[in-house]
């Protein structure tokens, strides 16, 4: 008989019950799933369509999902709506972006973002109705409040990351990698404890109708992927 449960090195495991298909239903599934994600884009205009906070909080619960070193999961989003807020991450974020733009980026740098239409003005960090901003937990506490490590952090919080922006657009919604740097005014103004480190920025919302954006290409399969058979 088949346990549903059993005890490794004293710890409990539980069976594990896949999601299971024929072999050409997976092909099916696979081509359906990139075909859904190959039409996902940064978008930078956003509509003021509201969006539920449950949906947010499904988003992010599906994130969570990722996997990360010895499960110590190290992160935190941080959802933000109210407007005041958001108007104080926009001039802050923008003070940083015309720094870059003018100093910090290379003649090189900015060359490749012509073609995105980028500048150092955000609006879309007002206009979309939610602002998820991504912490990184670099060390972590357990219950008695003493400091523990956590491990591959970044690897992990980019996975998580990797996820939420695909259910983002699984949800219906649209999204933008935002990474101002430095991002220290993020832990400052929601707030955050010192074992966590803003990772990556993430407008959320519905986009503006017309919205417009760069006509680029990915990169076909022979030039991402390497095949050992």
């Amino acid at each position: 008989m088949i346990k549903d449960s059993i005890v490794i090195n004293g710890f409990k495991h539980i069976k594990y019950k896949p999601v299971t298909c024929t072999p050409e239903t997976s092909v099916q599934k696979s081509l359906d799933f990139y075909h859904i994600m190959d039409t996902r884009r940064s978008v930078r205009e956003y509509a003021r369509t509201p969006v539920s906070q449950n949906l947010i909080e499904t988003i992010i619960q599906t994130a969570s999902t990722a996997p990360s070193g010895a499960h110590k999961q190290p992160w935190t989003f941080c959802a933000v709506s109210n407007a005041e807020l958001k108007s104080k991450i926009r001039k802050a974020a923008e003070k940083e972006e015309r720094e870059s733009y003018s100093n910090r980026m290379s003649e090189r740098w900015l060359k490749d973002l012509e073609p995105l239409g980028t500048d150092s003005n955000k609006p879309f960090l007002e206009d979309a109705p939610w602002l998820i901003i991504a912490f990184k937990h670099v060390y972590g506490y357990d219950e008695a409040g003493s400091k523990h490590n956590n491990y591959y952090v970044n690897e992990s919080i980019g996975i998580a990351c990797g996820i939420l922006i695909t259910a983002i657009h699984k949800a219906g919604l649209v999204t933008l990698t935002h990474t101002p740097s430095p991002m220290n005014f993020l832990s400052e103004l929601l707030d955050r404890p010192n074992n966590e480190r803003p990772f990556l920025l993430l407008p959320v919302g519905y986009p503006k109708d017309p919205v417009y954006v760069p006509d680029i290409q990915r990169k076909p399969l022979e030039a991402i992927a390497a095949f050992y058979t």
